[in-house]
């Protein structure tokens, strides 16, 4: 990590951790902050074991305060299993996740087995039609950075919750056009014609956790644009998308935030519309 950019950022009661981008931003959600940890949090929100739900939907009761926690047994759908970094889970996808992205798999709708899933989930018989067809679909199931988180917990918190103590992997805002617009020039501030953003095709958890958990193994990571997630858009208001950045990256936007373009009129005629 160059010299220039602290090792944390600044503080407030009690060892809270205070965003100088939130603040010049001025966010309508709180930043989340992604952490590992083999100590679950009390009174965190919590999947059943064995019960359906969307990461996504948890990571927006994190915006808004709360604490939500995910291990193995408890994360909701095998594509948040795969979002949250524990490992490939879309091998158990019954009739292929491939036809499920893509066209559908009515052959094994057909089957006995499959009866009560379809009932459950329909777009198994006709696809959710993401790709084209179940060979393009499968390129990108086989490109994604699976990976097996070395931790019990993953956690989603809001940033200012975080401790002293505690480390972030991963920071994820919620921004509109024009704070989005802020978080990417910022993102390049210090790179030049480096890329510094990207914005890949994945499920709403890959957005927020799996791709910027990846960046973050990079010498020069990068920021990853989402929620672009159409199954996952219901959970989200209609004009926000995340930006997720590995902590690294994060304290250096952090750091940059002085004298940037932030601090000038130009910036500040465009923050009074979100006021």
């Amino acid at each position: 990590m160059p010299a220039n950019i602290p090792q944390d950022i600044s503080r407030g009661g009690e060892g809270h951790m205070q965003s100088e981008i939130a603040r010049a931003l001025n966010l309508r959600y709180s930043p989340v902050a992604i952490l590992l940890s083999n100590e679950k949090p009390p009174d965190a929100l919590q999947f059943k074991e064995g019960r359906w739900g969307c990461v996504v939907a948890m990571f927006m009761a994190a915006a808004r305060g709360k604490t939500a926690v995910f291990d193995r047994k408890t994360y909701g759908c095998l594509g948040g299993g795969v979002g949250l970094g524990f490992g490939n889970l879309y091998v158990n996808f019954p009739g292929g996740i491939e036809y499920f992205l893509s066209t559908g798999n009515k052959e094994f709708c057909r089957s006995e087995a499959a009866r009560n899933l379809v009932r459950n989930m329909p777009a198994l018989e006709h696809g959710e039609r993401y790709f084209k067809n179940p060979e393009v679909a499968k390129k990108f199931i086989d490109a994604l950075p699976y990976t097996e988180v070395p931790t019990t917990y993953v956690i989603f918190k809001p940033l200012e919750q975080v401790t002293e103590g505690e480390t972030p992997e991963v920071v994820v805002f919620l921004a509109n056009g024009d704070q989005l617009s802020a978080l990417a020039v910022l993102a390049n501030y210090d790179r030049g014609g480096e890329p510094s953003v990207i914005v890949p095709f994945g499920a709403g958890c890959h957005t927020i956790f799996l791709f910027p958990y990846h960046e973050a193994k990079a010498e020069r990571p990068r920021a990853v644009i989402g929620l672009t997630d159409i199954s996952a858009r219901k959970h989200v208001e209609k004009d926000l998308l995340s930006f997720a950045v590995p902590y690294k990256m994060f304290l250096e936007m952090e750091s940059n935030v002085a004298g940037s373009f932030l601090e000038l009129e130009e910036w500040q005629k465009v923050r009074e519309r979100n006021l």
